[in-house]
């Protein structure tokens, strides 16, 4: 198995197979990767060579589903039943793909309106699975996350995706670095020390602008990853998905963020 990784900047393009020649702040021993997903199938589907590429390079790997797929069946026999299905074939195909089952993070917002999920509220119902301490919301979750595992590298869904799910992870993905970072909602835990790298996957639609890294693998993790996104059966509904990888083979893009807090000194320039 092999992997190689193609940097493109201002002066040209960097390849190289060394991450620490590409891969912007490289941290060695030190690197941690999370994966943020709205559905289960969606790491493996928009970043699934980069994700074996991070457990292959022996990189601290870490992946979170944020919805349950309460609304993604596709036969009225599954109606009733798909959130177990969806959770075991989720945790099937990442146990595939390599990933520690510690390392998987499971939450139980509903997919299909998670733009009602954004922000934070607290609660008062024992019985709410999204809780965390006494709180839920998106940017609660993200929060948490973000600081247990204090990530130095973090992949998104790409902002421009169609599906309202990918593009509000997005969005308070963003916000929740933000605060991450910060001393807001103490009992989420400590700020995490460093912002992390932002990198966004895509998978339904086009980058924003033209991708600045490319991941490229041989054949054998591309038929890795080909069968960990088999074993999700019970979404018939992602062929069109899957043809399209089939047909970029060992190829995958990935868009590098700036993640860039205002300053009025950009723009005095202009005036």
């Amino acid at each position: 198995m092999s992997v190689i990784f193609d940097y493109r900047t201002e002066k040209g393009i960097i390849l190289s197979g060394n991450p620490a020649e590409v891969w912007s702040d490289w941290q060695g021993n030190g690197e941690k990767w999370l994966f943020f997903a709205p559905h289960d199938d969606d790491i493996v589907a928009g970043a699934g060579l980069t994700f074996l590429a991070g457990i292959n390079l022996g990189v601290d790997v870490h992946a979170a589903v944020v919805t349950n797929g309460r609304v993604g069946y596709c036969l009225p026999e599954l109606k009733d039943t798909i959130v177990q299905v969806r959770n075991r074939e989720a945790r099937e195909s990442f146990h595939f793909l390599g990933l520690p089952e510690s390392n998987l993070y499971q939450f139980d917002y509903d997919d299909g309106n998670l733009p009602h999920n954004a922000g934070r509220w607290f609660t008062n119902d024992p019985n709410d699975t999204r809780a965390i301490a006494g709180s839920v919301g998106l940017q609660n979750t993200m929060v948490w996350l973000l600081r247990k595992v204090q990530p130095t590298r973090v992949f998104i869904p790409n902002r421009l995706d169609l599906h309202p799910d990918h593009s509000i992870v997005n969005q308070e993905l963003i916000m929740s670095v933000f605060h991450a970072q910060g001393l807001i909602w103490p009992e989420l835990g400590p700020p995490i020390p460093h912002l992390p790298m932002l990198y966004e996957y895509a998978t339904y639609n086009d980058f924003i602008s033209p991708p600045t890294l490319r991941v490229r693998v041989s054949d054998d993790l591309v038929e890795k990853r080909l069968a960990a996104l088999a074993i999700y059966k019970s979404q018939m509904q992602i062929d069109l998905v899957v043809n399209e990888i089939r047909k970029a083979g060992g190829n995958e893009y990935l868009l590098e963020m700036a993640f860039k807090v205002y300053s009025a000194k950009k723009y005095e320039s202009l005036f």
